[in-house]
């Protein structure tokens, strides 16, 4: 059961909390299905204000490049109402259903995609101890089932029964079945670096040093900075975001794969985007940047503040990069389709293959030297 259900199995962190509140004998399998649902419950809220927020700070990141008045001054304070008033729009506006679309499939797309987005997060390590599952496959999880979000676009644009909601979702597929390939292969550095392919053990991994043993400041620096770069413009890649936006170009496909989509069924697709924002954000900072370790830190091990502090640190660094994120967007212009494929196939590719190379021999050099 512990290998179809990973919240079942002893040892994850969610499970073994549920254990000491039980009577002893209580089934794992009995705690996993528990664990799922206040797990799914948790996830959800979170991404929902996570969602929320990132609407907002998108409308200010913008509004201050562009250097527009309007996301300061309407909705509150510094426009602090205004992704609520969105939300409670969404949430009222009317569920419409064209009539020459495939009903099951037009229904269904939207919830699987936030659903696979949903799953993923149960393998980040937002803590040492604040993690749904510690998977030994954990980046392989998640790049496994975030990857089921295609299916849900092609569905989505299938289902609508419109031709430029359809172009959208095929232009989706293959630029993240393109994309797939050099976000993979730039994961190979930090787990040929810490040896497992799990996010909570790369944070551990991570602590020494005064809580600075990141990635970025170890002995392979000079291939963990490089990689960083692959592993991020690979990521803007896989979530749809400038200058890789093609899936919803407004100036060629009305609003792409979702463009006859309304009320809570079109939120879920932006809840979406911005939770795989998240997703890989989070990836990068568990692999890149330490995870939940920060300097000083440690000295609280052991007292009520370390809990919390280590999932803000974790949160706020995971933030940072989607801040980047959004900074990109209203920086760089959009590219072509053609030149998307390129960069993909003939520069990301093949520098990620050199440094996978690169590394092995780099940790092979240091494993005969050291005699590990």
């Amino acid at each position: 059961m512990s290998a179809l259900l990973p919240f079942a199995a002893a040892g994850n962190g969610l499970t073994d909390w549920l254990a000491g509140l039980f009577p002893a004998g209580v089934p794992f399998w009995i705690l996993g299905l528990l664990g799922a649902v206040i797990a799914f419950a948790l996830i959800m809220v979170f991404v929902s204000v996570l969602a929320m927020f990132s609407t907002w700070l998108e409308r200010k990141v913008a509004g201050h490049i562009q250097v527009r008045y309007g996301p300061m001054r309407v909705g509150g304070w510094h426009g602090w109402a205004q992704a609520i008033a969105d939300g409670v729009k969404l949430l009222i506006k009317e569920d419409i259903v064209l009539a020459d679309a495939d009903r099951a499939l037009f229904k269904i797309a939207p919830c699987l995609v936030l659903g696979a987005a949903l799953a993923a997060f149960v393998a980040l390590p937002f803590g040492p101890n604040a993690i749904v599952a510690d998977l030994d496959l954990g980046v392989f999880f998640i790049l496994a089932v975030s990857s089921v979000t295609t299916l849900g676009v092609i569905m989505a644009g299938w289902g609508s029964n419109n031709k430029w909601s359809l172009y959208g979702a095929m232009r989706e597929a293959a630029q993240v079945a393109s994309y797939e390939i050099p976000l993979g292969l730039s994961l190979m550095m930090p787990v040929m670096y810490y040896g497992s392919l799990s996010l909570h053990r790369a944070g551990e991994m991570q602590a020494d040093w005064f809580g600075l043993h990141w990635y970025v400041f170890s002995d392979s620096f000079w291939l963990a900075i490089p990689s960083f770069i692959l592993f991020f413009t690979a990521a803007l890649a896989e979530t749809k975001r400038s200058p890789f936006d093609l899936p919803e170009s407004e100036s060629e496909l009305v609003a792409g794969f979702h463009t006859e989509y309304s009320g809570i069924r079109f939120s879920f697709f932006f809840m979406e985007e911005y939770a795989a924002m998240y997703l890989m954000s989070a990836v990068g900072t568990a692999f890149w940047f330490g995870a939940w370790n920060f300097p000083g830190l440690e000295l609280l091990a052991g007292s009520a503040l370390y809990a919390p502090l280590a999932v803000t640190v974790f949160v706020v660094k995971s933030m940072i990069l989607v801040f980047v994120m959004m900074w990109v967007r209203w920086t760089v212009p959009r590219i072509r389709i053609d030149q998307v494929m390129t960069m993909g196939y003939k520069y990301l590719t093949p520098l990620c293959l050199i440094l996978v190379f690169l590394a092995s021999v780099w940790e092979w050099a240091k494993a005969a030297l050291t005699g590990a």
